[in-house]
């Protein structure tokens, strides 16, 4: 049966993790690491922030079969400080990296109060929300930042030299859920506009320009051009600061020196990591705090809305009730699902709706 590309199609949950671990591990992942990054590929589906899930498999594959990603974790520890550690990623998976760092981050903060773990060689984490959420989940404030390649101009400038780089900040709450803030420091993620892209939909003009620094609607031309920052010379000034934190502290890629994610499959990313991890117990009760996190969030929660708006929400509030909807189903562009049989038909696996 021909499905048709413009359509959306829902997968199970379940199905989906299997589908894309099993095209992983096809294209030399480790059995546990693949299941690993398969899931975190599908949990930001399930949350709606498409644009760091499935729809990276592809891209994924091919680095993996080129050599620029190593499907075999190899993280060393090059600096071992207490509170301050440098890890060598050697160019393993992103989430593979990340779930080595936050552990010992989480470690170290709860013997020291505070910790940081800085990875160089690394390669796309996915979503930030993923690793500050689960140190918030251990108790723990959670601090994620990663650099990309240079992707937005400096204000006024018509040259990209700096990336968009993500920040999370998570903290735990009263509830159970953590409060988690995830932005990235550009008007939108590239992978937005990549879906726009697979979605033959326009994006708005504040987006992004073209090659030559106009504005643009077009994905395609954005894809080719840069990104604008969020909030002008704020979002350009916290992009220049992240990637110093990520690459500077790491003594890794800076700038232009962390490459393109969909140029040359054969020469790595070589992006990196900051992670910071901080034991509350160490200042005051947990329980003290979540009191705090609780009593801020219902007050604003409960606050006077603007009319015709119904709901407030929390940082991680949208998301948090994205995943609960998707929680046994998630539904993708048919062009996506097409586009992750043909990665499996390349490493020999078996991807059926």
């Amino acid at each position: 049966m021909r499905i048709d590309m413009e359509a959306s199609v829902s997968v199970a949950v379940t199905h989906l993790v299997d589908g894309v671990a099993a095209i992983l591990e096809g294209a030399g992942v480790v059995h546990e690491d693949a299941h690993s990054v398969a899931s975190a590929l599908v949990t930001a589906d399930q949350e709606g922030i498409s644009s760091h899930g499935v729809m990276l498999v592809p891209m994924y594959v091919e680095r993996l079969l080129a050599g620029s990603v190593s499907g075999v974790a190899q993280c060393e520890i090059v600096s071992d400080r207490d509170t301050a550690v440098v890890v060598d990623a050697h160019q393993c998976l992103g989430q593979v990296s990340s779930a080595f760092a936050i552990d010992l981050a989480a470690t170290r903060a709860r013997r020291f109060g505070i910790s940081s773990v800085a990875v160089r060689n690394g390669f796309h984490f996915g979503t930030g929300s993923r690793w500050a959420g689960a140190l918030a989940q251990q108790g723990l404030v959670g601090i994620a930042m990663s650099n990309t390649r240079p992707l937005m101009p400096a204000p006024g400038g018509a040259q990209a030299v700096v990336g968009n780089n993500p920040l999370a900040i998570a903290v735990p709450s009263e509830d159970g859920t953590p409060l988690v803030l995830d932005m990235a420091m550009s008007a939108s993620a590239m992978g937005k506009i990549r879906l726009a892209e697979a979605r033959g939909e326009s994006i708005p003009a504040d987006w992004a320009t073209d090659e030559h620094g106009a504005p643009t609607t077009v994905p395609a031309a954005a894809i080719r051009g840069m990104l604008l920052p969020a909030a002008g010379p704020k979002g350009f000034g916290l992009a220049v600061m992240i990637d110093l934190l990520c690459g500077g502290l790491a003594s890794g890629g800076v700038g232009d020196a962390v490459r393109p994610l969909y140029g040359d499959a054969a020469n790595p990313y070589g992006c990196s990591h900051f992670f910071l991890a901080i034991d509350i117990s160490h200042f005051l009760p947990l329980a003290e705090f979540r009191a705090t996190v609780g009593a801020l969030s219902s007050r604003i929660r409960t606050s006077r809305r603007a009319p015709g708006v119904q709901r407030l929400f929390m940082p991680g509030d949208i998301s948090a009730r994205q995943a609960q909807l998707n929680e046994d189903v998630v539904t993708l562009p048919a062009k996506i699902l097409d586009q992750l049989d043909r990665s499996a038909q390349v490493v020999g696996v078996s991807f059926s709706l």
